[in-house]
């Protein structure tokens, strides 16, 4: 059975860079460009007229009148169902730490390579979040002053949340999570969603921020 087609959208002010990933996108297996937008604001405007929605965005951080994070916390509140990959020539830990708590699913700078490109849009489809080595040091340096802060000891996490959360921040399908624990896709989804409650996050990868934040998994040998 072959998989279905992935839509993405894709947000960058650069228009030459948008023209060229647009191609490369269309060629990618079971992937298209539905849309295209020159900034925040234009893309929140096709959305909103737009049927169906695309399933990924990919947005430059740095954009005219909305810009990629301003866009994101609206798409977010709107369009939860939404993946979005950020798209920068930064790497700053301050953004990356900021965007995934808003609930951005990816981040890549734009020196990626085309391969990781398609990689993030399936892992995103598929897991709900992508985040390559240097984004999750990034993620793991930003939380080393915070952790302290802002770990509640009144919230506790069951010894069965905890190892799916370990699984999930090793990338682990629902499905595969389901079949390493014995246990029911229901049941771990059941799951997922009390860790999503307990921890505040917005998603999937909000959960691997909480685990970073609070030194629950170890992602580094």
């Amino acid at each position: 059975m072959s998989k279905p087609t992935i839509r993405v959208a894709i947000a960058e002010d650069q228009r030459l860079f948008r023209e060229c990933l647009i191609p490369v996108i269309n060629q990618f297996e079971n992937m298209e460009v539905c849309l295209e937008a020159s900034n925040g604001r234009e893309l929140l405007d096709a959305l909103a007229q737009g049927i169906p929605l695309p399933d990924v965005v990919l947005m430059d951080l740095t954009m005219p009148e909305l810009n990629g994070m301003e866009t994101t916390e609206q798409i977010k509140v709107r369009y939860p169902e939404i993946k979005v990959i950020i798209l920068s020539v930064h790497g700053e830990e301050r953004h990356i730490v900021k965007l995934v708590g808003i609930g951005v699913n990816a981040y890549l700078v734009k020196n990626a390579e085309l391969t990781e490109v398609r990689r993030a849009i399936e892992s995103v489809v598929e897991k709900g979040f992508y985040f390559n080595e240097a984004t999750l040091r990034a993620l793991q340096a930003g939380m080393e002053q915070r952790k302290q802060k802002t770990f509640d000891p009144e919230m506790t996490l069951t010894t069965r949340e905890r190892e799916i959360l370990e699984l999930i921040c090793k990338e682990c399908t629902t499905p595969e999570i389901a079949e390493r624990l014995f246990i029911s896709v229901r049941t771990v989804d059941g799951h997922r969603n009390n860790l999503l409650a307990k921890t505040g996050a917005r998603n999937t990868a909000g959960l691997v921020l909480y685990a970073l934040r609070h030194s629950l998994v170890e992602l580094f040998t």
